[in-house]
């Protein structure tokens, strides 16, 4: 069946993990007769949920497409992961969708993922509804919930669907409230029965408050509801539609997910309430120049397609993309608008989880996957050629969970870089760097979670086991007084022997960088050693007295020597200028410096006594609090990057996933001498273990 932007809807799943997100997708697909079979998350059989790794932790990792097809229309579902490790992944889903559905509980509570993914939602205006799950299970108070959701964000929160208890407190019926009606499912199929009389009052009560929000949506409808003329049923489902396109209106609606009840009725407000990709604004990007322009999505417009997401694995390599504008078919040639190279599509797939069902065209507005682009990756637009414009990127959170990574085999070392190149083509959120100074691979992500998955991902598809262990501290090392000292380097080993003589002064100065100078007389050192010395001195500088840390501060002056005519070479100079620095070093008071990082910490007002005394542990200096919108506050600190190995993870616990932060390094101090004890002992130990 062909579709055209007016029949697709792109809707993103949001909210905490456990909800019932997957579930509610792998509903979606039984109620509208895409699978025969409803899958479980807790048997590892959703469509969602099929990488391996989610089948077993029983949890989304990834961003997962469904597409399901209802009453002509197409709906793209993008089931998101509820876990803050794989925000990501969220962050892709929202950038592609038109629409967002919070999922809550009835049980528990309002959670911090719900709070999250209205910031989420508020922050780039999109329209969004809030389905309330598990309303049969025990303790399910589905009034409760959408009366807590309209105290936290307002009175556009409204529910248009509500669940009925029986005498034994089990729920067989939903009400309607947008029709005025009641239905309960025989298979799966909706069968209206009638209202009971003592809920009818309950229900025209929450019609009458839909309608006076459908009248604040125009000047007309204002008129005619203050008139006493009653709305009709389609003005009542425009009212609402420009309600939720405009963002004065949040529907809430419910079911389960276990049984189907609510799912149709579910699908039914997304299609009528929710805004197609046409009536999305323009999307927004630069051209080749840098300079601002705007896309208008019409489906006879010029071809431009975004990038969103790839997968690549033994089903093979695909690029997820949303068509912009126009339309894409097999074979056509598109300009990739970040390397500027003509890209022919392969074939175009419908994705449901991995399973990829091929098409030959692909509307203005949804969402597909082409195979074996090689060369594209996520965030590239795929454009006109005539008109190449880089289509507005995805906001990745910044990674700032840092651990070390080898593998439990030397020399499997370039197998675990691969990997992680090879993985990093699917998740843009982490980084893996080769530290000289410490000898360490270090990786960088968002969570332990994220980082436990990636060491499974690379035994499982890579074939190498890995160990993660804490990240280093590049400290550094100075001196604090003067000294003078010699390095004589003389060697006689028949025919030519080797002899050099040095004297230099050691001292500390402002520059990072060795400074060196000579102030040699009367020729002592020939000038044609200099070089030597200096070369001896910028090796020896990588390697400090104390722990074996790079020297920073120092100033180093020759300024006296001696030479033999025959036996004098750069290379003894060289040495003389080693032995000078090793013994030198040793005498000028050295120190070990740590690295300070400048912190930003942005939390609700009610952690910031916490986050506060938790700082002061970790030896921070608090500069500073800002307050920020809605009720959070800006901590400013400086805090020692030996202290932050488990901030991230810390904070997390300390403020329920509600606070976020960015480190970056700022300057070298002294270092406390328990601080440098610590790292002095660690390094002669790491020097042990490597010989």
């Amino acid at each position: 069946m062909s579709y055209t932007a007016k029949d697709i809807r792109n809707v993103c799943l949001l909210g905490h993990s456990g909800t019932g997100k997957t579930s509610l997708v792998e509903s979606m697909l039984y109620m509208t007769g895409s699978i025969d079979r409803l899958g479980k998350v807790t048997e590892g059989n959703t469509v969602c949920d099929s990488d391996p790794e989610e089948a077993k932790r029983q949890i989304s990792i990834s961003l997962a497409v469904a597409p399901v097809k209802f009453k002509g229309c197409k709906i793209n579902v993008l089931d998101t992961p509820g876990y803050f490790d794989f925000s990501g992944e969220v962050m892709e889903g929202l950038r592609v969708a038109d629409a967002g559905i919070i999922v809550g509980s009835a049980k528990g509570g309002l959670s911090v993922g719900t709070e999250k993914a209205w910031k989420y939602l508020q922050e780039r205006n999109m329209p969004r509804a809030i389905y309330i799950a598990k309303t049969d299970e025990e303790n399910g108070d589905f009034n409760g919930a959408w009366q807590t959701l309209r105290e936290k964000f307002g009175r556009s929160v409204c529910p248009v669907m509500m669940p009925l208890w029986d005498e034994e407190k089990h729920i067989e019926t939903l009400l309607d409230i947008v029709y005025r009606r009641a239905y309960q499912l025989e298979g799966k199929r909706r069968k209206e029965v009638p209202i009971p009389a003592d809920k009818q009052d309950v229900v025209d009560e929450l019609y009458d408050q839909l309608c006076e929000s459908v009248a604040e949506t125009s000047e007309e409808f204002m008129e005619k509801y203050f008139s006493g003329e009653p709305f009709t049923q389609e003005e009542v489902i425009q009212g609402l539609h420009n309600g939720v396109k405009d963002l004065t209106l949040c529907p809430v609606v419910c079911g389960s997910a276990f049984t189907g009840l609510g799912t149709l009725t579910l699908l039914d407000c997304i299609i009528k309430l929710f805004p197609n990709p046409v009536e999305i604004p323009n999307r927004k990007g630069t051209d080749m120049h840098g300079n601002k322009v705007e896309i208008d999505i019409t489906e006879d417009g010029a071809p431009y397609a975004f990038v969103f997401k790839t997968t690549s694995d033994q089903y093979g390599r695909y690029s997820y993309i949303k068509v912009i504008s126009g339309r894409l078919t097999p074979d056509m040639s598109v300009v990739n608008a970040r390397t500027g190279n003509i890209t022919k599509l392969g074939h175009l797939y419908t994705m449901c989880g991995k399973k990829a069902t091929e098409v030959q065209e692909v509307c203005c507005g949804d969402i597909a996957a082409v195979s074996k682009l090689t060369d594209t990756r996520t965030n590239d637009s795929l454009c006109d050629p005539k008109h190449p414009v880089n289509l507005t990127a995805i906001p990745f959170p910044v990674a700032n969970y840092t651990m070390a990574i080898a593998p439990k085999t030397k020399g499997q070392e370039d197998k675990v870089a691969n990997g992680l190149v090879r993985l990093s083509e699917e998740d843009m959120t982490f980084h893996c760097v080769n530290n000289a100074e410490t000898r360490q691979m270090v990786l960088t992500g968002t969570g332990d979670i994220q980082l436990s998955v990636l060491c499974a991902k690379l035994k499982d598809r890579f074939g190498v086991e890995v160990t993660l262990s804490p990240a280093r501290v590049p400290y550094r090392e100075k001196i604090r007084k003067k000294v003078k000292v010699e390095g004589k380097h003389k060697k006689q080993s028949g025919g030519h022997g080797q002899y050099g003589d040095v004297w230099i002064e050691f001292e500390p100065c402002d520059s990072e960088e060795l400074v060196f100078a000579e102030n040699v007389f009367g020729g002592s050192v020939p000038k044609n050693f200099f070089p030597a010395v200096e070369k001896g001195l910028r090796d020896s500088v990588q390697h400090g007295v104390l722990a074996g840390y790079p020297v920073v501060y120092l100033k180093a002056t020759l300024v006296d020597g001696s030479y033999h005519p025959v036996d004098s070479s750069e290379m003894a100079f060289k040495t003389a200028a080693s032995l000078a620095y090793k013994a030198g070093l040793a005498q000028a008071n050295p120190v070990l410096l740590e690295p300070i990082g400048e912190l930003h910490v942005i939390v609700p007002d009610s952690y910031t006594g916490d986050v506060m005394g938790d700082l002061n542990k970790r030896r921070g200096r608090v500069m500073g609090m800002n307050p920020v919108e809605a009720g959070e506050q800006e901590i400013v600190a400086e805090v020692p990057m030996g202290e932050m190995g488990t901030y991230a993870i810390d904070l997390r616990s300390m403020t329920q996933g509600r606070g976020m932060f960015t480190y970056a390094f700022l300057r070298y101090e002294d270092a406390p001498p328990a601080v440098q004890e610590k790292a002095i002992a660690e390094a002669k130990q790491m020097q042990g273990d490597e010989e």
